[in-house]
């Protein structure tokens, strides 16, 4: 006689879900963009106006920067909402599967019931 353990599928358990489609924006990228656009404005207009010998374009450049860059990364942040709100209006609604399939049981193995 010989003890054979029986043999058992996996057992696979189907659930379905409702889920919302949508383009959404990465907010990192529009607000390192914005802060990167920022200083380049405030480059471009300190460039075009006299500088005054004893400050120094650096320094000028730097202090504008304080002001342009923290402004530009609200506007990109700004820009990733307005962005965000449209593709909410814009998303689709799906039935989503998921299935989970449970391994069967590897020989030796305590089974718990």
């Amino acid at each position: 006689m010989t003890d054979q353990p029986e043999s058992q599928e996996p057992q696979a358990t189907t659930a379905v879900a409702r889920v919302s489609i949508r383009r959404a924006p990465k907010y990192p990228v529009f607000i390192i963009l914005g802060a990167g656009l920022g200083a380049v404005i405030v480059f471009i207009l300190t460039a075009l106006f006299p500088i005054d010998p004893a400050v120094g374009f650096g320094a000028l450049f730097g202090y504008f920067a304080l002001y342009g860059v923290p402004a530009g990364a609200v506007v990109g942040a700004v820009v990733a909402i307005v962005l965000d709100r449209v593709s909410s209006r814009r998303a689709t609604t799906l039935d989503a599967e998921h299935t989970t399939i449970d391994s069967p049981p590897v020989e030796g193995e305590i089974q718990s019931d």
